[in-house]
């Protein structure tokens, strides 16, 4: 039995292949950096956030994919970024929590993105708190609070969002906590 690969052709296929994920891991980490700067303005109540939550969409636009690149760790974790900095934003600016089907990502990355959220909601809770906006920091409890009851609801076997979904008991715990001092230094 004589076997004959085609190699000339599998060598260009495997090239083809490591072009397309260099440019995916380039335009991942490009996506990641541009979701920290859009949480970073949101955070400082930057006019500029508009502006890079808008670029950051075209950038996610341009890099969307299918086949065996949406599985590339660094495309799934800019997803994840993705999701946490658009839905801070949307939702500090305008109200409102984008769906997964808006943001056109799969459910995992979406899960993991709001499990993310919690955490800077926290953080953006404690900004309020120190410039005694407690109407605001009460807000940013009950998303904690909507997400985690929501996520409460699902069998998470992924060992990696199970791992996030527990975080974001915590984050919940700790702005609890933040809101019953700011009630009981306004009850004295």
């Amino acid at each position: 039995m004589v076997v004959k690969l085609d190699l000339r052709h599998i060598n260009k296929e495997l090239q083809l292949f490591d072009k397309r994920r260099d440019i995916m891991l380039q335009k991942s980490h490009e996506a990641i950096r541009f979701s920290k700067r859009v949480i970073y303005a949101v955070h400082r109540n930057d006019k500029q956030a508009e502006i890079l939550a808008k670029q950051m969409n075209q950038k996610i636009r341009d890099m969307r994919t299918r086949g065996e690149l949406q599985f590339l760790p660094v495309y799934k974790v800019a997803m994840q970024e993705y999701v946490e900095a658009i839905v801070l934003y949307e939702f500090i600016k305008h109200d409102k929590v984008p769906t997964q089907k808006e943001l056109f990502v799969s459910a995992p990355d979406y899960l993991a993105g709001l499990c993310d959220l919690t955490g800077e909601l926290m953080r953006k809770a404690n900004y309020l708190a120190i410039n005694n906006k407690t109407s605001e920091v009460i807000r940013m409890k009950d998303l904690v609070d909507k997400i985690y009851e929501q996520l409460l609801l699902l069998d998470i076997r992924d060992q990696e969002l199970r791992r996030k979904f527990d975080s974001v008991k915590y984050n919940l715990q700790k702005v609890e906590d933040l809101v019953l001092r700011i009630q009981s230094r306004r009850s004295r």
